[in-house]
């Protein structure tokens, strides 16, 4: 379904057990069938290694989505993806199946326990920014400013873009 007149919102989507590339391929089909809502746009894959945890390198991506439903009913649909493929939280920042995060939702900032829009990492995080700022090298992050003006800041972490 290719709904208009929605909200543009981004989900990173991140994996790093099992066969990550799979899942996060996986992931993005997944998406495509959420109901009121179609997948406008999908970054390219990006390897990366770990942040604030261990495991294996992580892959990456980020989709856009044109979306009928609510931040919170998002939110939930991701949940329930992640539960799909077997997503495990045995504590913070664990190594993952599939790891799904609403980053952002138009321009809104949403503060509930429990979603926090824009990602409240987003800014610090290239395997975000990176395939972030290809589908949208303009965007601007609700509170923050333009999007491109963080690259610097995370300049150190190394992110690979992978052949399709």
């Amino acid at each position: 379904m290719q709904p208009s007149g929605g909200v543009t919102a981004y989900v990173g989507i991140g994996a790093n057990l099992g066969d990550a590339r799979a899942n996060v391929v996986d992931a993005v089909a997944r998406l495509r069938r959420l109901p009121g809502t179609g997948v406008t746009g999908v970054s390219a894959l990006y390897r990366t290694a770990p942040i604030d945890s261990s495991g294996d390198d992580y892959i990456n991506a980020v989709a856009r989505l044109d979306t009928q439903l609510s931040a919170e009913a998002l939110l939930q649909a991701l949940l329930a993806i992640e539960l799909e493929h077997g997503r495990e939280r045995p504590y913070r920042n664990a190594p993952r199946t599939l790891d799904l995060d609403v980053l952002l939702y138009g321009d809104e900032q949403v503060g509930s326990a429990t979603l926090t829009v824009p990602h409240p990492r987003l800014a610090q995080r290239a395997f975000v920014l990176v395939p972030l700022l290809e589908l949208a090298p303009a965007l601007v992050i609700p509170g923050l400013g333009p999007a491109s003006a963080f690259l610097d800041g995370v300049a150190d972490q190394a992110v690979t873009r992978l052949d399709p």
